[in-house]
Order: structure tokens, then sequence, then C-alpha cells
């Protein structure tokens, strides 16, 4: 019989951890079976941070490798332990790794993720699937973003226009005419919690802004929040993707200094309206359209009111509702992207991400 069980492992730019899914999938179905979520050090995070700045040497990348590997291990067999399911059960594991660095663009395109899949590998006696980006970018895309294939196959519904937008530190989305599904599409529309998470650190000392409480004290700077509105990246088409290598805080601090004396709170404020205006300016105009929202912004209560305003009148959801926990959405992609390499499927969509054509994405780690 063949096995239907797969572990997903992500962990985005907001570089707070790892998320990891243990799930059966169908062609058509997701049965999500246990989930662990494995918090990084201080210490980590604050490595990790450096080297995404370019700031790390050889020696330091190696070792994060290392740990990293170590660290996305456990949180496989976190969910192994949590489901009550032994290694030979699962069919392989997606794993994502940690991005340190993405450069589409650059003269010679890279995309970096460190977490050795050898240690996953040599820690679960599970085949591993690791290394999904550059595959697709040696076919001329972008690497980014990834997980629309994903939403498409799942997600998607004869007769109705959906969007799935994922806010994480980058925000992107999918959209999913009801009439077309081959026409899926999508793309990184910019900043989703980076910007916002950098400036309540650098202000506060926290890691992020719980339910947007401090941004709700604040009000919007509508001279800044045009002035960073002006920056080229929104109004490029598609593909393109992008990462904390561009939206970082210090191109928070570069406009900010061209506004003189605008509170922290209302810097805030104004971030957190960045994004929103970000991705409902970028969404397709589908009248009919539903929107649905997964990823760490979720949560955030400010976040995702000023999103149903900005997107009204078409409604907005959290995954949930499509059978989801929109915390879950992007660890069950990486899953389910690794179970379209072990059957030598596709896992890109060469319209999100510009490559010349549909590539089976990633390498295999066998125990």
């Amino acid at each position: 019989m063949e096995r239907d069980a797969y572990i997903g492992l992500m962990s985005g730019t907001s570089m707070d951890g790892i998320d990891a899914a243990l799930v059966s999938l169908s062609d058509q179905s997701v049965n999500l079976h246990a989930t662990c979520t494995l918090p990084y050090p201080n210490e980590l995070r604050q490595r990790l941070d450096r080297v995404s700045k370019n700031h790390g040497t050889p020696d330091e990348i190696g070792e994060l490798d290392h740990l990293l590997g170590r660290l996305f291990g456990e949180a496989a067999k976190c969910v192994l332990e949590k489901g009550n399911f032994a290694a030979e059960d699962v069919a392989a594991i997606g794993s994502h790794g940690q991005t340190v660095r993405h450069q589409p663009k650059s003269q010679a395109p890279f995309s970096m993720q460190l977490g050795d899949p050898n240690l996953i590998v040599e820690r679960t006696g599970i085949a591993t699937v690791a290394d999904f980006r550059r595959r697709d970018m040696a076919a001329g895309g972008q690497g980014a973003p990834l997980v629309p294939a994903f939403h498409r196959a799942f997600f998607g519904k004869a007769g109705r226009d959906r969007c799935i937008v994922n806010v994480g530190g980058i925000a992107n989305f999918s959209w999913l005419p009801g009439d077309a599904p081959d026409e899926a599409s999508g793309f990184d529309t910019g900043p989703g919690n980076a910007l916002m998470d950098a400036w309540c650190l650098h202000h506060t000392g926290r890691h992020f802004d719980e339910n947007g409480r401090w941004a709700a004290e604040g009000t919007i700077n509508q001279a800044l929040l045009s002035d960073m509105l002006s920056d080229g990246y929104f109004s490029q088409p598609s593909p393109k993707s992008t990462g904390k290598e561009k939206f970082n805080l210090k191109w928070v601090e570069t406009v900010l200094a061209r506004h003189k004396e605008v509170l922290p709170a209302d810097v805030q404020r104004t971030l957190l309206e960045l994004t929103v205006m970000t991705i409902a300016q970028q969404l397709p105009q589908s009248p009919d359209m539903h929107i649905y929202l997964c990823g760490g912004g979720v949560n955030n209560t400010q976040l995702f009111n000023e999103l149903v305003r900005a997107c009204a009148p078409r409604p907005v959801h959290s995954t949930e509702e499509l059978g989801l926990d929109p915390q879950w959405v992007e660890a069950t992609a990486f899953a389910w992207l690794a179970r379209q390499t072990m059957l030598r499927q596709p896992g890109n969509l060469p319209k999100v991400t510009g490559a010349v054509g549909n590539r089976v994405l990633g390498a295999v780690y066998w125990p």
C-alpha cells in the first residue's frame, strides 16, 4: 500500500522558528494529523539576522546550516511523536529550510536556504526533499513564491474566484480563477510582517506587535505612507519576489529620514497600512472574488480588520473556512511539494515564478 503521509517543515522570512505539519495527502485532500512549532533561541535569531544582512563568514554560515539541520530534524521528530507515527509510516519530509538570502534578479541569481537535510535524514530515518527553489531558478524562474501550486491543487474550485493571501514576513498571493484553473498566478506583494516586526523590535524590544495593539495607538502618516508606496517594487510587473534583503529596518530608516519627527507608534501604524495597501492594490480586480488569509499575519487582529476594510466589498476569510488552519498552510505546502518530487511531478507554476517551464523541484536525500 502506498504511504500517503508526509511531513512539511517551514521557516519563513520572520525567522522566528520552525513549523512542522504531519499530513496525509491525496490528489485532492489534506488530512492534518499533528503539528509542532519549534521557536528559535534568541541567539540563533540574532545570528541568522546578521547572516541575512551579508555579515556572516563562511564558518558562521556552515555552523548555522548544521545547527538548523539539527533543529529541523527535531521538529520532524516532534510531529512524529505527537501524531503517534513511526518513521516507516511517512513517505518523505519536505524541508524548506531557512532563507537567509534571496537574490533572484542579480547577475548570478540565487536563493540560499540553510538547514542541512543530511542531518534531518540521520535524525529521522525518513527520505527528505530539500533545496526546492534552485531548480526553478535554473530554468529562469525566481524560485518564489512556490506555494501557489499547492493553493491551486487544494483551494481552487470550479466556478469560484478565490485569492489566497499569505501574510508572513513577506506577503504573497495566489489568484485562482474559477473558470480557468490553468490561469492561476501570483507573486510577492512586498512586506507582510517583516517591517512591523523590525520596527517593533527596534523600539520596544518585542519581536512582534501582538494583535497590532501598538499600531492601534498610532495614526497613519499620509506623507510617509505615500513615500513608501512610491518604491518601484510595488509597481513592478510580475513575476516578482522579494525578501528582507530589501524590506528591512534600513529601508524604513532611509525613507523615514525624509520625514522628521514622526512618532514611533505612528510609524508602526503606517507600516501596517503599507502592508494592507500593497496587498489590496495588487490583488486581481474580480468583483466576485473571495479572499482567504493564511500565515502569521492572520493573528494580528488590527491587520486582519484593516485588510477587511481595504478589500471591501470582496469578503475576506481565513483559510480555516476552506478546511486548513491558516497557521499550517505553508508547512503543508512543503509536504505536498515533497510528494510532488517523490512522484516526479512538477512543483512550480511557470506563470508565477517566470521559469521557462514546469520542473520537478528539490533534491532527495535518502536514509
